[in-house]
């Protein structure tokens, strides 16, 4: 199972009810923080689920809007006696940044590593329960998506394990992944385990016009969390000047991308009322909302 919570929906400012960008995931106690916008410590405080265990911090890319309340945050992190290493992944600048981060922080009581993003092709990364991709987008400054998956484990197939003639007593270590040693033979846990099963994977855009990149990232996502920076078509020059999406841009890839759901988000501080251009978005694909902050959603294995 894997919880998902838009902790900032604003882009550029925070306003009355609008926290700037933030998202939060959350599968087996480790969670996962993309972005850490302006007010982010407070929406992590009202949605109760901790902050403690942030292993993992994905920024998409240095605009303030994205990482202002970066150093605040990692503060927290250290009176909230973590101690465990804090992961930080972004595209390159990464160490540029952090080095600033730490001016107005430099003591924590835990260690950071930092990985930054190739400036070329997928970047893929595997931690605990969690495998994290990326590709730069297209905006004003470097900038990345990125996809989170959570990986279902195959199934112990019995009617593997008898025709190899292993006794009962050894099945819960080979459905676990161990191996034994049978008549003098290793036996490894994957000869008796069924096919790959589907895990859940959720993708993240923002900032960024609509390349085909996004697509090849975001493809068959349980849940697409995109930019919709300005509701209506007539932003299109806008959009295009400051490379950013239109919700019906965004509906478009989320379409093509074969998607089971998908929010938008990061509206404009001008868009006062996004759920009055949702038809712009729905008459392109249906299942869309209008992203809130403190939204959730829990995302089971089907």
């Amino acid at each position: 199972m894997l919880k998902v919570s838009l902790l900032g929906t604003g882009g550029t400012m925070p306003l009355p009810g609008r926290n700037l960008t933030a998202l939060l995931c959350k599968c087996k106690g480790s969670m996962i923080l993309i972005d850490c916008g302006e007010g982010t410590q407070v929406a992590l405080k009202e949605l109760g689920w901790g902050i403690k265990n942030i292993d993992i911090i994905c920024l998409t890319h240095y605009h303030p809007d994205h990482i202002v309340g970066l150093p605040g945050l990692l503060s927290t992190l250290g009176n909230s006696e973590r101690r465990e290493k804090v992961t930080i992944i972004g595209p390159k600048g990464l160490h540029e940044i952090m080095e600033a981060v730490m001016v107005i922080v430099p003591y924590l009581p835990y260690d950071i590593e930092l990985l930054e993003i190739p400036s070329q092709g997928l970047y893929d990364f595997s931690m605990g329960n969690y495998s994290i991709n990326s590709v730069y987008l297209e905006h004003s400054v470097l900038c990345v998506g990125y996809s989170i998956e959570v990986k279902r484990g195959r199934k112990f197939d019995p009617d593997k394990a008898k025709e190899l003639n292993i006794p009962v007593e050894h099945w819960n270590t080979l459905q676990k992944g161990g191996s034994i040693v049978l008549n003098g033979k290793n036996v490894e846990g994957n000869e008796v385990l069924g096919i790959e099963r589907k895990g859940i994977k959720i993708s993240y855009c923002t900032d960024t016009r609509p390349v085909n990149k996004i697509k090849e990232l975001c493809y068959k996502s349980d849940l697409f969390i995109c930019e919709g920076m300005y509701g209506s078509d007539d932003y299109l020059e806008k959009a295009l000047g400051n490379k950013h999406m239109l919700f019906s841009e965004a509906a478009e890839i989320a379409k093509s991308a074969e998607v089971n759901e998908m929010w938008l988000t990061h509206f404009s501080p001008s868009l006062n009322e996004p759920e009055g251009y949702l038809n712009n978005a729905r008459d392109i694909f249906k299942n869309i909302e209008i992203g809130k902050d403190l939204m959730i959603k829990e995302l089971k294995f089907m």
